[in-house]
């Protein structure tokens, strides 16, 4: 399937601070830790097998052997990889995401895939270690508005559910088969419909669809709302109750991009942390005169109470944006963290806060990006004289280079309008002379000319293009079939636009995608 990059910047979609990134800008060095280069890898195995401990390893290859336990026909490769975690010679890729359904927008597909790339050029490279790619699922986000929905074929599908305001990991699949999947294609992949008529919830209908599409691969699929993994977080817990470290080291990193030009993506809050309620819910943790507050109930401790909370309970306390990514690194023995333009913003905000836990910081990654061009696309461009590329520019411009192509003549009266502007220049003179209260009247009479003058313009200029119709139509539907709602492709259309008639696709992005050359994919369906 051919395929070939360009740049982020040629795109014209990502921002300064991503495209500064990638280029290794100078600007941004001290925000990260190790940049995402194959030559960095040594270092960082070498540093996260010096912090990560014995019992941090037992506790995550115990959780996970739990969590897969009632996963039916386990694939060979997941089991295999959930045996190579048990080994200190075992490092992991990961990305994080929200619990979309059936995957949502392609770019969660990207983020898999980039991550599974990796893991194997990193075996490649250094061959006496091991590498398992993983996706940390964030069952605990509870914004349910964000995740209810997908598109798929022009259509917005969504999920209405009452059990909104709590973790949405913990949401069972109530009215899903009736709302969704009834209105779903006949010829929906098997898979999707199981992992949601299977599974007891979000988090488990996600993981059965990951192990669907990626287990062959060994993905594992992490639940981080788990309270043996939530003990490692515990010190983190005590010390946001008593000291808000990681609001102060946040606060700190966004003057310093402020400062460097780029506009912070994430505020911290003096407390980072969210409480898991018993009716349900997940409500912010917030300081209130000496005290520790539980919004929307009426939870309230002293600073102490919350401490010693926090210490019997980790699992009752869940983690903002800000110390997801802690929380992560404390239980995994990562390396690397993929993800896309927002999330590798908001990582860079956080090198203070690994620095005050003493814990290493992960390479960030910037996930493989594409546009897929399928074949009915590719040879519609082909006719019109365009490459798959050209469609990153503007429509008006596009419209021009399809006309130069027809050999549509190019409309303008400006030379006319430049001749009667001299013209009317000349009689406003000589009515200067003679008499100059019709000086107003001559630039009465010249503005009328000129408006009739751009109004045969525009008359002209639309008879010219009816002349090409059905092509400047066709270009204009193609763009907005590959550049959804003025955006990228894979910000909005679901992997199943393309996986229902190429259920190949997975393997030709394993092949296409290259993480560490950190470009822009395009890839035409042959």
């Amino acid at each position: 399937m051919p395929q070939h990059t360009l740049s982020y910047a040629a795109t014209g979609a990502f921002s300064s601070l991503l495209t500064d990134y990638v280029a290794r800008s100078p600007k941004l060095a001290e925000f990260y830790h190790r940049f995402p280069a194959v030559e960095e890898f040594a270092a960082q195995i070498e540093e996260k097998k010096a912090a990560y401990p014995a019992e941090a390893r037992q506790r995550l290859t115990e959780a996970l052997r739990r969590q897969y336990a009632s996963l039916p026909d386990m694939q060979p490769a997941v089991a295999a990889n959930l045996e190579l975690l048990a080994k200190d010679t075992t490092f992991t890729v990961t990305t994080g995401h929200q619990l979309n359904l059936f995957t949502g927008p392609l770019y969660f597909v990207y983020k898999i895939v980039t991550v599974l790339k990796l893991c194997r050029q990193l075996k490649e490279a250094h061959p006496q270690y091991d590498f398992v790619p993983v996706y940390w699922m964030a069952t605990e986000d509870h914004d349910f508005a964000e995740i209810n929905h997908f598109h798929l074929f022009g259509k917005r599908h969504e999920w209405q559910n009452e059990q909104v305001g709590g973790p949405v990991g913990r949401l069972k699949l109530d009215g899903f088969v009736e709302q969704i999947l009834s209105q779903l294609p006949a010829d929906l992949p098997a898979g999707f419909r199981e992992a949601y008529e299977q599974g007891a919830t979000l988090a488990e209908a996600m993981q059965r669809l990951t192990h669907t599409l990626f287990g062959q691969y060994g993905l594992l699929s992490i639940e981080p709302d788990d309270a043996a993994l939530k003990q490692a977080l515990t010190p983190v817990l005590v010390q946001e109750v008593q000291s808000q470290p990681a609001y102060q080291a946040v606060q700190a990193t966004n003057a310093q991009l402020d400062a460097a030009g780029y506009k912070p993506q994430v505020y911290a809050r003096p407390l980072n942390l969210f409480y898991l309620t018993d009716a349900g819910s997940r409500e912010r943790l917030e300081l209130e005169d000496g005290h520790v507050v539980v919004r929307n109930t009426g939870l309230r401790w002293t600073i102490a109470e919350a401490v010693a909370h926090a210490q019997a309970r980790p699992e009752c306390f869940s983690p903002n944006v800000v110390l997801r990514p802690l929380y992560q690194e404390l239980a995994l023995p990562n390396l690397c963290y993929v993800g896309g333009g927002a999330e590798v913003a908001y990582w860079l905000q956080l090198g203070g806060v690994f620095r005050h836990y003493g814990v290493p910081m992960p390479m960030v990654l910037l996930r493989n990006s594409a546009l897929y061009a399928g074949r009915t696309h590719t040879g519609k461009l082909r006719k019109l004289g365009l490459s798959v590329d050209d469609l990153f520019k503007p429509l008006p411009e596009l419209k021009k280079q399809v006309a130069a192509t027809l050999g549509q003549e190019e409309v303008s009266l400006a030379e006319q309008q430049q001749q009667l502007s001299a013209a009317f220049a000349a009689v406003t003179a000589l009515a200067q002379r003679l008499d100059p209260t019709l000086v107003k009247t001559v630039a009465a009479e010249q503005q009328k000319v000129s408006g009739i003058v751009a109004g045969l313009e525009k008359r002209l200029s639309k008879a010219a293009e009816a002349k090409h119709e059905t092509a400047y139509n066709q270009l204009t539907g193609l763009k907005e079939k590959l550049f959804p709602e003025g955006g990228l492709q894979e910000r909005h259309d679901n992997v199943l636009s393309i996986l229902i008639n190429n259920p190949g696709f997975i393997e030709q992005l394993l092949e296409a995608f290259d993480p560490l050359a950190l470009e822009f994919t395009v890839i035409e369906e042959e």
